[in-house]
């Protein structure tokens, strides 16, 4: 049996990021096999899929429950083709909730186990960084702050820069390509990439949107979604809502060109708020969640904003506006300001520099692939 590496992501930017290191260690050593959980770039870069992200791709307390019984099967399945196939290591990309259980799990069966892309004890449970300590054998993070949090407990963590930075740079050195916008003032609307997230958020930003266009006539909006069926979901929303822009479209699998092609953008809080950033487009990050999920993370956070980009700079850097007080004026009247000539949107693009300072430019690929090979 050939030499093989487990790879777990369970959502589409751990996806993104754990594909891009399959196929620098490929560029290192071509006969290794890659097989577990990822979407459409792990398959593109050559890996095995037992589930796609599609499937995996949950967040809140009572969404995580109601999938439970699926996730445990997949659990158990990762599990016995670890048996089966005695992988040489795992690279486990994020996703806590999942991959902290199964490190537990690969310890035991003696599967090194390497962490990219910390799980986010800065922001709340800091009880699970000797858990992690005990899990894990290399931690590869991917903020400069992290690897102080783990100071004294033995566990090595090595910042390995953003894979961000990188792949934004890469893209923003390609010619851009045709997007189908109706008019010169060009707007983004990136409502996430979960179901959830679609069907929570994006009634609000499309009636923020509608609301944009009575006071920017000229204004051209476009949605990004990551596959084609999130891309159906959001046609059916959009065809179920009273109040939608003139012009608007809705493209696949382009949200960086998108980003960088628009003049402003709604964001929802995630991974997106960074890549915003970094292609420097001013944004106003928002979010919302089931009432039991907001309640939970209200009492858990320890810090002060959910927007990455404002997480890095220690500061608002840009408005986040979330769960009730994102309604479509609020969202409409903070966005405004960032469409013009203003010191609003002069701000935010300093802002922008700053944060692109404290990530650094190191290829965090790169950097993992080679942490692999120690293995």
């Amino acid at each position: 049996m050939k030499e093989s590496i487990l790879v777990v992501a369970g959502e589409v930017s751990g996806d993104l990021h754990a594909a891009r290191v399959v196929r620098a260690l490929k560029r290192r050593q071509p006969d290794i096999e890659f097989w577990g959980l990822g979407g459409d770039d792990l398959r593109a870069a050559g890996m095995e899929l037992l589930q796609h992200t599609d499937q995996m791709s949950v967040m809140g307390l009572i969404e995580v429950l109601k999938q439970y019984r699926f996730l445990k099967g997949v659990f158990d399945q990762v599990l016995a083709e670890v048996d089966r196939r005695k992988p040489k290591a795992a690279l486990l990309v994020d996703y806590p909730g999942f991959n902290l259980r199964l490190a537990a799990e690969l310890k035991k069966r003696g599967v090194k186990v390497f962490y990219y892309i910390c799980p986010k004890v800065w922001a709340w449970n800091k009880k699970r960084i000797p858990q992690i300590a005990q899990r894990v054998d290399r931690l590869l993070v991917i903020f400069p702050f992290e690897a102080a949090l783990f100071d004294g407990t033995g566990l090595q963590v090595d910042f390995v820069g953003n894979p961000l930075v990188a792949q934004m740079d890469e893209f923003l050195a390609q010619k851009p390509a045709a997007l189908p916008w109706k008019s010169q003032r060009r707007v983004a609307l990136l409502p996430g990439s979960r179901k959830q997230e679609i069907l929570r958020i994006l009634p609000t930003i499309l009636e923020s949107a509608k609301l944009l266009e009575a006071r920017f006539p000229d204004s051209s909006f476009i949605i990004a979604s990551p596959n084609e069926r999130i891309e159906r979901l959001v046609q059916e929303v959009i065809d179920a809502s009273a109040k939608v822009p003139t012009r608007i479209a809705v493209v696949r699998g382009q949200a960086r060109e998108l980003m960088r092609q628009a003049d402003a953008a709604i964001v929802t809080s995630g991974t997106a708020t960074l890549e915003t950033a970094l292609s420097g487009t001013p944004q106003v990050i928002t979010y919302k969640t089931s009432a039991a999920t907001y309640w939970f993370a209200h009492a858990v956070l320890t810090i002060r904003h959910i927007g990455l980009v404002n997480i890095v700079a220690d500061r608002t850097v840009c408005p986040e506006l979330i769960q009730r007080a994102a309604t479509p004026s609020v969202l409409a009247e903070a966005l405004g300001p960032l469409l013009e000539a203003s010191p609003e949107r002069s701000a935010m693009l300093s802002g922008y520099e700053e944060v692109r300072q404290l990530l650094g430019s190191r290829d965090a690929a790169e950097n993992v692939a080679e942490a692999l090979l120690e293995a």
